[in-house]
């Protein structure tokens, strides 16, 4: 293997690491956004856009997982399709919050209530990225996957 394919190979791990810094970034500054506007009623402009923008990323990100890694990852290690089988258990578990989220927000509800949406899905999407992180990264370092990594880890 030569050293450019090398780097390829091993950048899918440091390009998961950087697109879970980027959510979790983006998740802040759509918290920060809410507390900035958490005198006004109802939502005002710029959360419904950092909201949308946060839940479509971590929704195009999970999708590219489940569409193209995961599949890639379970067939040149087939020891981790069940690790792959509860990360995709927790992806649907996200959406399922995150459509929570997009709910509140097209209903204007309050501060409090959109905080609370946020709260939960802070949690289960820390706990989901390090949980990948650690049974994934090490794989990736050598997967074998010919693919652009915005479609696979999505636009972050």
């Amino acid at each position: 293997m030569g050293e450019g394919e090398k780097t390829r190979l091993v950048a899918w791990s440091r390009e998961l690491r950087g697109v879970h810094d980027r959510l979790r970034e983006a998740l802040t500054v759509t918290r920060q956004a809410l507390a900035a506007g958490e005198s006004a009623q109802p939502a005002t402009r710029d959360l419904l856009l950092f909201c949308h923008g946060f839940c479509t990323a971590l929704t195009a990100h999970h999708e590219g997982e489940d569409r193209d890694l995961f599949p890639a990852i379970a067939q040149q290690h087939p020891e981790l399709r069940e690790t792959l089988h509860h990360l995709q258990q927790d992806h649907s578990m996200i959406a399922h919050l995150l459509a929570g989220v997009q709910a509140a927000v097209t209903r204007a509800a309050s501060p409090v209530e959109l905080e609370q949406h946020l709260e939960g899905v802070a949690a289960i999407m820390e706990s989901h990225f390090r949980y990948e992180e650690r049974k994934l990264l090490h794989v990736l370092e050598t997967l074998a996957l010919d693919a652009d990594p915005l479609a696979v880890l999505g636009p972050l």
